[in-house]
């Protein structure tokens, strides 16, 4: 992962070409980057928010923000329930509840 004003880059590295190569995450646009080294990669990705950054000026559209901190989460009627029930057992909204179960998950995996 890297990160350059706000937006955040997934990477990976194709072996056969001797090349890394990534994608900015969570926009609608496609932007990539690639370079043969880690100075070349973070460079190539530089270039491409900025490039992203100067198009949306000149075109006068507001660039797209990479994560809002909302998203919509499906899941079976029972485990609503369930959730539910247990954030209220907390005193919690179930939006508070679920986020704190997720940041528990994500410090554990970090």
């Amino acid at each position: 992962m890297i990160k350059y004003k706000g937006y955040v880059g997934k990477i990976t590295y194709d072996s056969k070409l001797r090349v890394f190569h990534g994608d900015v995450i969570g926009l609608k646009h496609v932007i990539t980057f690639e370079g043969a080294s880690a100075e070349a990669l973070e460079q190539s990705f530089k270039d491409a928010i900025d490039d992203y950054l100067e198009m949306c000026a000149q075109e006068g559209i507001t660039p797209e923000k990479t994560f809002s901190g909302k998203f919509i989460l499906r899941c079976n009627p029972d485990l609503h329930e369930a959730l539910a029930f247990e954030a209220s057992l907390q005193n919690k909204s179930l939006n508070e509840y679920i986020v704190d179960a997720l940041s528990l998950l994500h410090k554990a995996s970090s």
